[in-house]
């Protein structure tokens, strides 16, 4: 199969309808939110998505995204390049009642006044929520990695037998003075 650029939007009953299935590259350009959020430009995704209807009747958008983006380490603060891969699965709804009746396998993702989604902005939206929480190099492969930081001194516990019985003994030391 040929690989071609993924449409902006599609209509998800139709495609559904005819089974169709997209496996593509999607510009790391149109990432603009992406794109800002990194440290540099990512580089182009792999996408690939399919259309249909399961045995439920309902229809359903999955696929799967694949790219690489340059993040900077949270340790070193230099860049380092993280892939991230994500797996989607949504259901076109176009009320909240529709929401509650979805099986828990299907996001829902809403209908433009055309009956369509935007599949760029999708995508998109999941690479964002695939962001790592806090980006860093391998313990081998970063600068300060070998350098782990410790603020301050851990006193250690006193031994069992030297911790009072009663908890009220340190106040009655105290009330003595």
């Amino acid at each position: 199969m040929q690989k071609v650029l993924i449409p902006v939007t599609l209509n998800p009953a139709r495609c559904a309808q005819r089974h169709l299935t997209y496996e593509g590259t999607l510009p790391s350009k149109v990432m603009k939110r992406v794109n800002g959020a990194s440290a540099g430009d990512c580089k182009d995704l792999d996408v690939s998505v399919e259309c249909g209807v399961d045995v439920q009747g309902i229809v359903y958008l999955s696929g799967k995204a694949v790219t690489e983006l340059t993040l900077i380490c949270q340790r070193c603060m230099e860049p380092v390049k993280v892939p991230v891969a994500v797996e989607f699965a949504f259901s076109p709804v176009t009320d909240d009642s529709q929401i509650d009746e979805l099986p828990d396998a299907y996001e829902p993702v809403e209908l433009d006044e055309n009956g369509e989604v935007m599949l760029h902005q999708l995508i998109e939206d999941e690479i964002l929520v695939a962001f790592p929480i806090v980006p860093s190099h391998d313990t081998d492969s970063c600068n300060l990695a070998s350098r782990d930081v410790t603020v301050g001194k851990i006193a250690e516990p006193k031994p069992a037998d030297e911790r009072p019985k009663n908890p009220f003994a340190v106040l009655e030391t105290l009330k003595r003075n």
